[in-house]
């Protein structure tokens, strides 16, 4: 089918992703294939799931367009398939290949021709997936230095968002603000954790946008990623909500928040909240340009574990508590991640994109989830999301608590058994100057997240 599906793209848009072809093109010595994917079919061919084009196609190309190729080969020309006869009785009228490349701006080729373009080359292309969906012209040889050229090329023209791109961040973000208030409002004791995901859904929706991954709405925060929806809210339970929007050409919002099931956190749970957007707070101050996103993620862990000395949960010198990884028994996770066309941008290609060369992952605790290494430059977009999780299964490994010894209080800690999980998230630019909270609508003091708590409820 010959259709730019998940359409909404601007011309302003086109014209960047021409920008970044030639970006691309410059920095490859031989031919480059990437493909748009294929919609996966649920049981029998023609009832499929939502068709959503690679990344890496949609940010030199701009329209997810199922079952096309890009051949980058001095120049750009896109390969789409020809339309079926019954096509257009099933799914309407599809451009042709003069009106989709006027649209694109780039050469546009039946899908036939090629394996005659290609020859018999090695093209590159960037992941073990792609060489599945090769199959379907062929198996052409596989050349790894030209792969690795080809993924730090994309890496390159990715890791520093365009204007285009950055007002796309700005739309995802924006959505993801009216979900997260539109959850807020929706939340009473008694309703479902699933009632309160569909009215976060909606919000997104009205707008013509998607989730950019499956939505966290949880009671039992301590869950990182859960994705179990079929709770029910009591009072005197937290409810962390992991929910982010994708626009239409693919750019997504990640934002987690944290608020009071009754409206009003108890004082332990506030106690714990504000040392969690206290270490929020010192992270993002930290982003700026040429600064090292590891040191962003330890400003975090450095302030969170003052906090949790304060409370009494932990006691010691903080330094040495966070050097010990004894914060990470409680923040296990890094501080964030990349944003883009990905939620966790670009980590199809592994740490090759998100650790800047000569860098690699810890073997320490508390770094070894850290999913960026790299000095920030202007243009980067970042996660900042430290959290506090009680995860039962940390707390009773004696392996990684024997570290710890008597510097974690559990007499002070069984104070806070109404604390499961707590996460705040924000979706940060890295700016010339210092930084750009896109999501800074969304409020985060705790009066103002217990003020939004349950008022769309009659």
């Amino acid at each position: 089918m010959l259709q730019a599906e998940g359409g909404g793209a601007s011309a302003g848009l086109f014209r960047a992703c021409a920008a970044r072809r030639a970006g691309v093109l410059r920095d490859l010595e031989g031919p480059a294939l990437l493909p748009a994917g294929q919609a996966a079919p649920r049981n029998y061919p023609a009832n499929r799931h939502p068709f959503r084009a690679s990344s890496h196609f949609l940010h030199l190309v701009g329209a997810a367009l199922p079952g096309a190729w890009l051949l980058l080969d001095g120049e750009a020309t896109l390969y789409v398939p020809t339309p079926g006869p019954d096509d257009a009785l099933w799914h309407g009228p599809v451009p042709g290949p003069g009106a989709l490349a006027e649209q694109l701006g780039l050469a546009v080729r039946p899908l036939e021709a090629l394996a005659r373009a290609v020859g018999d080359r090695a093209p590159a292309t960037v992941t073990a997936q792609d060489a599945a969906t090769r199959s379907d012209q062929g198996a052409w040889a596989r050349d790894a230095e030209a792969d690795a050229r080809l993924a730090d090329a994309l890496i390159a023209s990715r890791l520093v968002h365009d204007e285009a791109a950055i007002a796309e961040l700005r739309d995802a973000a924006a959505a993801t603000v009216a979900a997260h208030l539109a959850g807020m409002g929706h939340t009473a004791p008694g309703r479902r954790e699933w009632a309160v995901r569909a009215e976060m859904e909606a919000a997104l929706g009205r707008r013509g946008m998607g989730t950019a991954y499956g939505s966290i709405v949880s009671v039992h925060g301590e869950v990182l990623h859960n994705e179990h929806h079929d709770g029910v809210l009591a009072a005197g339970d937290l409810l962390l909500a992991d929910v982010g929007a994708e626009t239409r050409t693919g750019y997504a919002g990640d934002v987690t928040r944290t608020w009071p099931v009754s409206g009003r956190f108890s004082p332990t749970q506030r106690a714990v909240y504000e040392v969690v957007l206290a270490a929020q707070a010192a992270a993002i101050d930290r982003v700026a340009p040429g600064v090292r996103y590891r040191d962003v993620h330890l400003a975090a862990a450095r302030r969170l574990t003052e906090g949790l000395v304060d409370l009494g949960i932990l006691r010691g010198d903080v330094d040495g508590l966070v050097e010990d990884d004894v914060h990470a028994l409680f923040f296990p996770h890094g501080i964030g991640h990349l944003l883009g066309l990905d939620v966790h941008d670009m980590e199809d290609l592994g740490d090759r994109a998100g650790y800047a060369p000569g860098r690699t992952r810890s073997g320490r605790f508390g770094l070894g989830y850290l999913r960026l290494d790299r000095d920030l430059q202007p243009g980067m977009a970042v996660t900042i999301e430290p959290g506090f999780y009680q995860v039962p299964a940390l707390l009773a490994d004696d392996a990684r608590t024997a570290r710890a010894g008597d510097r974690l209080v559990r007499s002070a800690l069984a104070r806070f058994s109404d604390v499961r999980g707590i996460r705040i998230e924000d979706d940060v630019l890295v700016t010339a100057t210092g930084h750009e909270v896109l999501t800074r609508a969304l409020p985060s003091a705790p009066e103002s997240v217990e003020a939004e708590v349950g008022r769309c409820i009659a």
